[in-house]
């Protein structure tokens, strides 16, 4: 969708309302969406939490902090003129420049007249009366709106761990998500870092470089790969950017939007030989290659993901010196790819340095934090810095954290008790006129270019509402019930589904989120659009229109 496109004006009756759509979010998402409504000349509102743009780029301001799908493939696509403006500096860009960039499209296209920072939504209630939205915000103040869009984020909820004491911690300390903006100085402290998924991985390797003493709280050792990241010269952006058509093609056209495509072979019809061959290369490769671009049932085939598991084992067996900690770094309770893979620059390097130490909180369970550091079963570790890596109630987590009810009053985070359950990731049932953006159950995959497209698909929704004067679009029941079947049963055959993980809404600091439950779309994202793309030709079948 070009974002020069208009459609017709306002729906309903101008002035009734406070606004035509409010997004909640300025990320990747809410950005666009912000654009693509605005220019469907709608009465449009944006509110983030956050001071400035950027969502995910904004928060995580972490040591290390950055992408692990090539730049140049995330950057946005609906214009042209935007993506001839902007150079990127790396192959996988580290954070500054991302927030730089997301700014750089704010005041190309004047976004921020059109979006209120510092502003949360506290809740919000559908109104069948008025068929609109009543929304309040962190100051007790409240807005109405026709259509509601979430452009919350799937990693947008930091979660602290259950461990007593946090609060007594005399030194500094504060979650990767929640980091000041200012930095903090690591140089010659005692630092402990609890959590090892990818921002610990991240930041471990960033911080180990300064540090007085580092120590890390591990539960669940993650399977790593390389990133092998490299600067982007500007004859190589120049090259990039002539073949940026071939480039978004690319991306169109593989599972997870990325450059990289899983080989056709099975692993275990080629030769051992063969085999250790492509991994090498995939190892020695930049980004996800190895993850997103290995065998087609590495995925899939508990025999073939073994076989690829033992390969990334004995990597880590090779870059750890003390066999010891190399085998508590080797995950044991799930095989690699069946979580997504942190990018890692020297990570396991880290732990050949002589100020590193790891624990093993399975052996040694931390029992609370105290005024000068950490107790364990074991010993107490003194610290001048708690870091807390981790993670994220995801994908849904930063629904349940709002009042969302919609008809009768029926609240969305009883809805999804069970594991959520709606129309195409976008709608549902029982809550009219709310689109979520990346929604749980959607087809994710490389953000903004998945991002791009369920942005536009809901801005065709409001334009479809908009040109026939509908102030009311709710999924039914059978739209529901026919796409959550279809999302359970892509499932059943991927590993990832089966193991707890924040991509299976996994979170063990959150009540009631133990359980690993399918959370997105596995049938790629070609599947995914050709669905949604029916759907929208077919005038919007499973939706109710009124």
């Amino acid at each position: 969708m070009d974002a020069t496109t208009a459609a017709k004006g306002p729906v309903g009756v101008p002035g009734s309302l406070d606004f035509d759509a409010v997004i909640i979010g300025a990320g990747v998402a809410g950005l666009y969406q912000l654009l693509t409504l605005r220019e469907m000349g709608l009465r449009v509102r944006s509110f983030e939490a956050a001071s400035g743009v950027g969502g995910t780029w904004y928060w995580n301001r972490y040591p290390g902090a950055r992408f692990d799908s090539e730049s140049w493939t995330y950057g946005y696509s609906f214009s042209k003129e935007l993506m001839q403006e902007w150079d990127w500096t790396e192959h996988f860009a580290p954070q500054p420049e991302t927030e730089r960039y997301l700014n750089f499209v704010a005041d190309k296209f004047d976004l921020r007249r059109d979006i209120q920072f510092n502003t949360t939504v506290t809740a919000a209630h559908y109104r069948e009366d008025t068929r609109s939205w009543d929304l309040t915000l962190g100051d007790g103040s409240r807005v109405t709106t026709r259509f509601l869009i979430t452009a919350i984020g799937i990693l947008s909820a930091p979660t602290m761990p259950n461990i007593p004491g946090i609060d007594a911690f005399m030194g500094q300390s504060c979650h990767t998500h929640d980091w000041p903006k200012g930095g903090v100085d690591f140089a010659g402290k005692r630092v402990g870092i609890i959590g090892s998924g990818a921002t610990a991985v991240q930041t471990i390797q960033e911080i180990a470089k300064t540090v007085g003493h580092l120590t890390i709280f591990q539960r669940t050792p993650n399977w790593c790969a390389p990133l092998n990241n490299g600067k982007i010269s500007k004859d190589e952006m120049d090259a990039i950017r002539s073949r940026y058509p071939e480039i978004l093609a690319r991306c169109r056209e593989t599972p997870g939007c990325y450059v990289h495509s899983t080989d056709p072979r099975k692993t275990l019809d080629a030769t051992p030989e063969e085999r250790a061959e492509f991994w090498e290369k995939l190892y020695a490769s930049p980004g996800f290659g190895i993850w997103q671009g290995n065998f087609s049932d590495m995925l899939s085939d508990r025999a073939a993901n073994a076989a690829a598991s033992a390969f990334i084992a004995d990597k880590i067996r090779q870059r750890v010196k003390d066999p010891v900690t190399a085998e508590k770094l080797i995950p044991k309770n799930h095989g690699f790819g069946t979580r997504r893979v942190p990018l890692e620059t020297n990570y396991y390097e880290v732990y050949n340095q002589p100020n590193v130490q790891l624990v093993d909180v399975n052996e040694t369970p931390i029992e609370r934090v105290t005024a000068g550091g950490i107790q364990t079963s074991a010993e107490e570790y003194a610290f001048d810095i708690i870091i807390y890596a981790t993670g994220f109630d995801a994908i849904s987590g930063a629904f349940d954290r709002m009042d969302i009810t919609g008809v009768d009053g029926v609240r969305l985070k009883d809805v999804w008790a069970n594991g959520p359950q709606t129309y195409l990731g976008v709608f549902v049932e029982g809550f009219p006129n709310m689109l979520m953006s990346m929604g749980p159950h959607a087809g994710l995959g490389n953000y903004t270019r998945t991002a791009e497209y369920s942005v536009e698909w809901i801005a065709g929704v409001i334009r479809h509402a908009t040109e026939h004067g509908l102030t009311r679009i709710e999924t039914t029941r059978t739209g529901v019930s026919e796409w959550t079947d279809i999302v359970l049963g892509l499932g059943e055959d991927q590993l990832m589904n089966e193991v707890p993980s924040w991509m299976t809404g996994v979170n063990h600091n959150v009540a009631g989120k133990q359980v690993p439950r399918v959370m997105r779309y596995s049938g790629g994202h070609p599947a995914y659009r050709a669905h949604c793309n029916a759907v929208a030709a077919a005038g919007y079948p499973h939706l109710a229109q009124a």
